[in-house]
């Protein structure tokens, strides 16, 4: 993430200058001052203050503006998981930023932009993964436009509300919930759409994973991290990272406190829900 203030002026990104590592990243532009028009693919949007915009890195693209400050933000693409389909859709769209979830983002990313030096690398990775999630849900939104929340629906919501709120209680797993809250009954099918699309077991694995990841940090342990977050097998818990990741969760560990050493002053069950 990158706050910039820019003059007046006008930019273009043609097909020679994407690298292959752009390939790999989302960018999402805020605008927090002034006006500007993107264009990628389609008509231009036409982007006022608090207003956003989905670019894709490895394509051509075209900006303008009157003078302005915005925020840019690169999100892996691993992370949002769009399909091409749905990446179509939302590239070089205007997202309004007065409402519904893109106010939520809007917001936060200009209060990070602020104050993007003061956080200690656990925080910035917490800050990045809520940011992250918050972009997820208003894509999603502008996507499903304003298409009526379902009964489906709504229980998904539940479903991922209650699993988001007790995702540290040892005692949240989706056998429990048959026995137990209805709102952790697996839910139909078609319920599961967009990015929670996971099943309760697999959701819940995955975003304790996710929290592991971010706890990872210089002075906290794997085998703390992995307990806090209701994986209490060291062996299972690297074995689901290690998949879910591509590295093991000691490695993740030894080069965070490797890049602390170089930078000194820088700033539950036991399958956890398998």
């Amino acid at each position: 993430m990158v706050e910039l203030v820019t003059p007046a002026g006008e930019c273009f990104r043609d097909a020679r200058s994407a690298r292959p590592a752009d390939e790999a990243w989302w960018q999402i532009e805020l605008m927090m001052r002034g006006r500007a028009l993107v264009e990628q693919g389609r008509g231009p949007a036409d982007l006022g203050p608090t207003d956003l915009v989905l670019v894709d890195p490895a394509r051509p693209a075209r900006f303008a503006s009157t003078a302005s400050a915005h925020v840019s933000i690169l999100v892996p693409r691993r992370e949002l998981r769009l399909r091409p389909g749905d990446a179509d859709r939302l590239t070089g769209v205007r997202i309004k930023g007065d409402r519904g979830p893109g106010a939520l983002v809007s917001s936060l990313a200009r209060d990070l932009g602020r104050s993007l030096s003061g956080f200690r690398a656990g925080e910035a990775q917490r800050s990045a993964a809520a940011v992250t999630a918050l972009i997820a849900v208003t894509l999603e939104a502008q996507l499903n436009g304003d298409v009526r929340t379902g009964p489906d629906d709504a229980l998904r919501d539940r479903v991922v509300g209650y699993i988001e709120a007790r995702l540290s209680d040892r005692g949240l797993s989706p056998g429990d919930g048959r026995r137990g809250p209805p709102h952790l009954r697996p839910p139909p099918p078609q319920a599961l759409r967009g990015p929670a699309r996971d099943g309760p077991g697999a959701l819940i694995r995955r975003r304790r994973l996710e929290r592991c990841r971010a706890d990872l940090t210089p002075g906290r342990t794997v085998t703390a991290v992995a307990a806090r977050w209701g994986f209490h097998d060291p062996a299972y818990f690297s074995r689901v990272f290690k998949a879910a990741y591509g590295y093991s969760p000691a490695a993740l560990n030894s080069g965070n406190r490797a890049r602390e050493a170089k930078a000194p002053g820088a700033g539950p069950g036991q399958d956890g829900g398998s």
